[in-house]
């Protein structure tokens, strides 16, 4: 049953797609409870919740009034303001009320809870919900909407088992659809074969579980028999589901490199742009060379992409590609995504090297970013400013206004908060406009919080922070970008006299000897020191060449298995519980002017 006309429209506004009348919204990202920052972080969700921010609350707030106090409810919802939303609607849900709508406030009570990620207040209200009123005819819509909140918290068997409780044909679309943007993400083999044994008569269960065993490097001997069991039950196509052959151990393996070395250009300022490529590739064969040495042999393939997506194309068309074991590559956006849908349908993994845009890994079994994304970095040092920094658990955070910041100044929210801790402030900076700049740091009492995170690799950025703070006489701890320490408007005494902790992805320890080693190999070779990204390139190919003479070409179970381990020359490199961008990020500080890493690979 179609919940009212005014709940679809408030569910619309909000985002969510509980409703019968959002049916087709269900596969989308934005169809979760709470999902839009999580999915989509950077611009949609921001805009929305500025603008909201932005109109006044509707008047009369907590009238005695029922009949205006929904009416605010559905505003505040419709506004974002979840909080206050769930305020004006728990009062109306209460048998002592007897309000005529009581089982439409509570669901609308449910929706501000998760989308506010606020999961137990959610549960609660739509477990109550489903007791009190067993017979309201929105029932069908609370299910599904618990349903999701377990997905959310990646409570499957809760979500499944809650989704069974539907009545027949009730929201079967929306559920298929549902099912199918969740169940992907489960990363333990364990786990899936678990809800397979429970939920045997779920097509759509069954189906992800076999997309994962063909598609996912799942798959082995083993498996046979219960895929076989799975293509009968559920009527898949057997051609589609045919695990591809070759996956067994090789002796030499063959990897395509896909990077836009743009040849039909040779003017001096085209080689100049493109020298990050000539030194990536460099470090490939630098790589190379050193598996060779070590009995794992590798064979490249280069293949020039150029700067748009047509040559691109042109490259995925020739035939020898489909045998390639590995590919590298692209290094631009739009190219990515081709190439993903490409790695997905062949069956070979896919790294693209340069890339921290999660987003491009998202629900592919075959797609890797050898960076960690800006959202992973923001978790890790969310992660360490919780257990490490001590103090107050509060925080302030600052963030550029560009796509990468955002994400991160939104990710480091959501994950100090899943922690336990508290973010006082998430502000968007300009730092070219000293206007903005100044107002992001407006009636903020630095000495009060526990730490400071300034997301921005602006010069500016940096100066006006540790001025701030100067004039404030405050010296909460800091966490922002490496690129600070190569700010030439800041000394490295101001930056060691403080409490500064630096996201460092890129951190390379010159008194390393994989280091040492590579950059003479190198200069011995080229005549010249190696660039950072001479030695992405090593330790890229290094990592996976090395993974493909373990594992064979179907390595994404053993990575997920295992946990980050040290790097030939960065510090450290894993891809642990499903993960497809590198979950490790060094964190440093300066010490008596010199940069150490306060969390080496295996320290918790």
């Amino acid at each position: 049953m179609r919940l009212p006309a005014f709940l679809s429209t408030v569910l619309l506004c909000a985002g969510l797609a509980a409703a019968p009348s959002l049916r087709a919204q269900a596969v989308r990202p934005a169809a979760k409870p709470a999902g839009p920052a999580a999915a989509k972080p950077a611009t949609a969700k921001t805009a929305v919740a500025t603008t909201a921010t932005m109109l006044p609350p509707p008047a009369g707030l907590g009238s005695a009034d029922q009949d205006l106090r929904y009416k605010n409810g559905k505003i505040l919802v419709e506004q974002g303001r979840y909080a206050l939303a769930m305020q004006e609607l728990e009062p109306l849900t209460l048998p002592a009320a007897k309000f005529g709508r009581a089982p439409e406030a509570a669901y609308l009570y449910a929706v501000a809870a998760s989308r506010a990620k606020k999961w137990a207040e959610a549960e609660q209200m739509l477990n109550l919900l489903r007791n009190r009123y067993p017979s309201w005819g929105g029932l069908p819509e609370a299910l599904f909407l618990q349903g999701q909140i377990s997905f959310e918290q990646q409570d499957y068997a809760n979500a499944l088992a809650v989704l069974n409780e539907l009545p027949a044909n009730a929201l079967a679309t929306e559920r298929a659809n549902m099912e199918a943007m969740y169940l992907p993400r489960i990363s333990e083999k364990a786990v899936f074969q678990g809800l397979v044994k429970n939920f045997p008569q779920d097509a759509a269960l069954g189906r992800a579980y076999a997309d994962k065993l063909v598609s996912g490097g799942w798959y082995t001997s083993a498996d046979q028999p219960q895929l076989d069991q799975l293509i009968s039950r559920f009527k898949l196509d057997r051609n589609t589901y045919t695990p591809r052959p070759g996956g067994t151990k090789k002796s030499s393996y063959n990897i395509g490199v896909l990077l836009p070395f743009e040849f039909g250009d040779t003017s001096w300022e085209k080689r100049r742009r493109n020298q990050f490529v000539t030194d990536l590739y460099a470090g490939l064969r630098l790589a190379q060379d050193s598996l060779q040495r070590a009995g794992r042999p590798v064979q490249l393939f280069a293949y020039d992409t150029g700067a748009d997506t047509v040559q691109l194309k042109q490259v995925l068309t020739l035939p020898e590609l489909t045998g390639m074991d590995l590919i590298i590559g692209p290094i631009y956006k739009s190219g990515s995504k081709i190439l993903a849908q490409y790695a997905l349908q062949h069956q070979i993994a896919v790294v693209n090297p340069l890339s921290q845009d999660g987003s491009l890994v998202t629900d592919n079994a075959w797609h890797y970013l050898f960076e960690p994304s800006t959202a992973t970095q923001a978790r890790q040092a969310a992660q360490f400013a919780y257990t490490r920094l001590g103090g107050p658990r509060t925080a302030v955070v600052l963030y550029e206004d560009t796509h990468d910041e955002t994400a991160f100044g939104v990710a480091y929210k959501q994950a100090y908060e899943a922690l336990g801790g508290k973010v006082l402030q998430l502000r968007r900076i300009k730092s070219d406009d000293e206007t903005t700049l100044a107002a992001g740091f407006g009636g903020i009492d630095l000495k009060t919080i526990g730490h400071l995170v300034v997301a921005s690799d602006n010069p500016k950025a940096g100066v006006f922070t540790l001025s701030a703070m100067r004039v404030q006489n405050a010296k909460p701890p800091l966490i922002t970008y490496a690129s600070w320490l190569n700010n030439n408007r800041l000394s490295l005494d101001q930056l060691d006299s403080r409490d500064i902790y630096f996201v460092h992805p890129k951190y390379l320890d010159r008194n390393n000897a994989g280091v040492r080693r590579v950059r003479q190999l190198y200069i011995q070779q080229l005549n010249l020191p190696p660039s950072v990204f001479a030695y992405t390139g090593f330790e890229l190919l290094y990592y996976f060449g090395s993974q493909l003479h373990q594992h064979g070409p179907s390595f994404q179970q053993p990575l997920a298995n295992g946990g980050p381990v040290s790097g030939a020359v960065f510090q450290g490199i894993g891809y642990p519980n499903g993960a497809h961008d590198n979950q490790y990020v060094p964190i440093t500080k300066l010490e008596r002017l010199e940069v150490e890493v306060l969390n080496p690979v295996g320290f918790r």
